[in-house]
Formats: structure tokens, sequence, C-alpha cells
């Protein structure tokens, strides 16, 4: 029987650790339980906010509404050839199913490791690092429809996915609840170890032949020295996306700011990175009040403790604006605001 709770707070809800309160919660550990919840029709007109690990929201005020937290779990896989078909349930977290994979010699999700959070955000967010994105490796996932109380499949042509963007953000916003995520990986690595330090760092370790445990070792290694740990400090990870720029806005950039940090981005365009855009104007390390930037990584805000979600929202918006002054470039919140 699902149990309905009033007024919960949502401070070990999420990562950045705000405190909120959620006028209703309930938490779902099998799909069957999202059809039995909305059976009752008061929850389908009702202002709804869905949570997994929490880590890529900010919460701005009591949630006026109902929260539901899938916490619905399970792995399981099958080998075909060189193929590995993973299906995971949206409740897992993602680096327990990154270290399933890593162990087993599953390649794919490596370049991965140690995003927080859970299964069934990394597509809403078509989640990346390192060069690797969630669009690569996804195959597919099924989800709840509110409205029906079907349950449909989408392929990867169904998700619009783009960079941190998915169909789920836009014209399908609030219109599903994802309840699992399947993977399509490879017994055969084909590494990509360009993006970052990640090749600087196989090469202090004298790795020249690096295995799929290698390199999340390494990749874990870079994360761990440059963002701080959600349980020790509330922080939503990269707080803004980088943002990507025509080659013509690039080269103007580049031509006044020579050392500008850059990657190449699709279709002729440049990707910037927002944490050196950041750091530039003066963030790093920046505390103001009970908010701030993190010391080791200007794209990282972080909750020093007792912060509300409107305080780092404010502070969000003045380095939004000192990268525009100072670059003519609009950065972009990647965490979701909730209001």
């Amino acid at each position: 029987m699902l149990q309905i709770q009033r007024n919960v707070s949502l401070k070990n809800f999420n990562t950045f650790g705000v405190d909120a309160i959620a006028k209703y919660f309930v938490e779902i550990n099998k799909k069957e339980e999202l059809a039995e919840l909305f059976m009752d029709p008061q929850w389908k007109q009702m202002k709804m906010l869905v949570l997994g690990g929490g880590s890529n929201l900010l919460l701005l005020k009591d949630f006026d509404g109902l929260v539901i937290r899938v916490n619905i779990r399970g792995i399981e896989h099958r080998i075909s050839h060189n193929e590995v078909f993973i299906e995971a349930g949206a409740g897992e977290v993602w680096n327990d199913l990154v270290n399933f994979c890593v162990i087993r010699g599953y390649a794919g999700l490596e370049n991965l490791s140690l995003i927080p959070g859970s299964v069934g955000a990394s597509p809403i967010q078509n989640i990346g690092a390192y060069g690797v994105e969630l669009q690569d490796v996804f195959h597919s996932c099924n989800a709840f429809e509110l409205q029906t109380g079907a349950f449909k499949t989408f392929n990867k042509e169904d998700c619009h996915f783009g960079y941190r963007e998915s169909a789920f953000k836009n014209e399908l916003k609030g219109q599903y609840i994802i309840v699992s995520v399947k993977f399509q990986l490879s017994l055969i690595p084909h590494f990509n170890l360009t993006y970052g330090a990640i090749e600087q760092e196989l090469k202090d370790r004298n790795i020249t032949s690096p295995t799929i445990r290698d390199v999340s070792q390494v990749v874990s290694h870079i994360r761990v020295s440059k963002l701080p740990d959600p349980s020790t400090i509330g922080n939503a990870g990269s707080f803004f996306k980088n943002p990507v720029i025509g080659a013509e806005q690039f080269d103007q950039l580049q031509a006044k700011f020579s050392e500008i940090v850059h990657y190449p981005a699709k279709d002729g365009q440049v990707k910037l990175a927002a944490g050196w855009l950041i750091e530039q104007c003066g963030w790093k390390g920046k505390v103001v009040g009970n908010t701030g930037t993190w010391k080791n990584q200007a794209l990282v805000l972080v909750n020093h403790g007792g912060a509300t979600g409107e305080e780092v929202y404010t502070f969000s918006s003045q380095i939004i604006d000192s990268v525009y002054t100072k670059f003519g470039v609009m950065l972009q919140r990647e965490v979701n605001i909730i209001s």
C-alpha cells in the first residue's frame, strides 16, 4: 500500500542540501505503484516533482504539490556477440551502474564515472563527461504516461537528444516518468581519451594500454580532485552548461583572449569551457553569504551551509551577467530550477 506523507523536508533528497518542504511526498519502489498512485485523480491535477538522486536541481522554495521519489532498483544484462545490453531501474545510483559494467568489462560508461544522480535522470539530461554523452550508449527507456496510465518505450530517435537536452526536458516535459533505461555497450572498448586531462593522467601513471577499469579510475580521480563531495558540501555538480558558439564569434573571442579554452562541436561550432570563462571573471573560490563557487572548479556552485535556493539562484545570475559583460557569451544553467 502506497504511503503518501505530508509536509516532508527535502533537505536530504537534494544534493544542494537546500531545506524545502514538500506538501505531499511518496516513494515509488515498483513501476506498478505508479499506476496505483494515479488511479486517484487528485494527483493527476496536482503540481508534481519527480525526484531520483536529487543531484541536478535547485529548489527555490517549498514545493506546494506532490514529490514522487523514484526508487525502482534492479540491473539486468544480456550479451549478444560483442554487444552487451544492460537494463537498469530508474532508481539505481548512476555510479553503481557504471561500476557494475566496469567490473564486468562492459565498455561505454567508463568516461561517465562518478557522475552524481540516478539512472532515471540520465536520459532526461543527456548526461555527459570527458567527450562521451549518454546518447552514445543509449538504447531505449521505458516510461509511465501520466494521462493514460500506460507504459511506453522510447528509442534513441524518440528522445531528441541534444547537448544536455532531450524530449523529456522539452516537448514531453511533465508527461512521463522514466522507470528503466536500457544501454547498448560493448565487450570491445573504443576509448575516448582526448577530452580533459585523461591522456595526461594515464601517462603520469605509465599506462600505455589502458583497460576499462584504468579509464574509469582516472576519470574518477580527476573528478574527485576538481569537484566537491555532495555529502560533505552541498552542490549539484556543474551548475552551467558549456556554451556552444559559432566559428565567427569564436574567432573574434580568440583574437582577444588567446588562451580561451575550447573544444570542437557539431556543425563547425565551438564549445567553450564555462569554468574557464567564470574563472577569468574572478569568481573561482568566491564566497558570498552562504553560497559561492568551489575552490577547485568555478563551474560548481556550493552551499556552505544554510543557503536558500533563492540565494544560490541570485549568485548564479551575478555570474551570468559578469561573463556576458566580459565575453559577450550568455551562460545557461544546467541544473533544473524548481520554483
